[in-house]
């Protein structure tokens, strides 16, 4: 196994691993994106890949995975840059680079996942915040305890394609009545209250599982802007460097899979070209997304819903041939 890490004594290996490396072939000299840095692991691994000289520029909105990661990937020094800030602010950060390869590992990570007091997952008790990013914004509870039971039920079946969003959202609203809601606890009992024992014997995953995730989609808008982030990126790669990008839901994997198609030229063109002026920007390397095999499954059982597409930027004489 490759020693990933900046330091010796962890092993954490990121979702893909191997698939991503496969992808952007790094090497020595190269400027890469991390996008969503995390805690740290496939920066580790384009950082070695690219030794001794190749770079990496991190962002994440997560400053406490900022801090995972400077630990984690202490020994690479000044190789890799960290941007505390929102990926899809780095096309109009990085303006004016060029970019050997990009990956994005979206959603919330294992290590925010952990974490009692971010407020994401339901088995751990902790505050019901779910931010990515704590220096500002509404909360899940603010969402929770402040919105009509319409616009909630529409957050629930929108971003957690909740079939029983009516029902859980009365629930709440009916629990917030006696007492506000303000825990991670306190809100998976409301939500399984909404299904019958039948319905929770039939399920197979928690019944909270789609609240949880839904609330963490709205509170952190993650789905707003993905789809200019990856054309506004890939406008940055130098010909032949490729853009990988994970996803955890199909929600994401669906504007992923139709931003990547229509700058492959599957579908309709660029949002910011006229149709005559426009050409092929990619070449899709992914017709059907990546996932994750057994063995990986069985490490890390988080990686199951991960899906990986990928695509490779054309140079101009690829471009034009593909749009005679």
């Amino acid at each position: 196994m490759l020693r990933i890490m900046g330091r010796t004594d962890a092993a954490h290996v990121p979702v893909l691993a191997g698939e991503v490396l496969e992808i952007l072939r790094p090497r020595p000299g190269g400027l890469f994106l991390d996008a969503t840095l995390g805690a740290g692991g496939h920066s580790g691994m384009i950082l070695e890949a690219a030794s001794p000289d190749g770079r990496v520029l991190a962002f994440d909105r997560d400053e406490r995975a900022i801090a995972e990661a400077r630990r984690n990937l202490q020994d690479f020094g000044d190789r890799i840059e960290y941007r505390h800030e929102d990926f899809r602010r780095a096309p109009a950060t990085l303006a004016g680079e060029k970019l050997d390869g990009v990956v994005a590992d979206l959603g919330v990570s294992s290590m925010q996942l952990d974490d009692p007091e971010a407020g994401f997952s339901f088995s751990r008790p902790g505050p019901l915040d779910m931010r990515m990013d704590r220096r500002g914004g509404p909360t899940a509870a603010d969402l929770v305890n402040g919105l009509e039971v319409r616009e909630l039920a529409d957050i629930l079946r929108r971003y957690g394609e909740e079939r029983r969003a009516g029902a859980v959202a009365r629930a709440i609203a009916k629990a917030r009545e006696e007492a506000p809601l303000t825990t991670t606890e306190a809100l998976a009992r409301v939500v399984l209250s909404a299904f019958s024992a039948r319905e929770q014997h039939s399920m197979r995953i928690h019944p909270a599982t789609r609240t949880f995730q839904a609330l963490r989609i709205a509170v952190n808008d993650e789905l707003s802007g993905l789809d200019a982030f990856i054309e506004e990126i890939s406008e940055l790669l130098r010909p032949g460097a490729c853009i990988a990008v994970i996803s955890f839901h199909s929600l994401e994997d669906r504007i992923v899979k139709q931003t990547l198609r229509r700058l492959s030229g599957g579908e309709a063109g660029s949002r910011y070209l006229p149709p005559d002026e426009q050409q092929p920007l990619l070449r899709l390397l992914t017709r059907k997304p990546i996932r994750p095999g057994s063995e990986e499954i069985e490490c890390n059982p988080r990686s199951r819903s991960a899906r990986l597409r990928a695509a490779e930027r054309l140079t101009r004489e690829e471009a034009d041939q593909c749009a005679s």
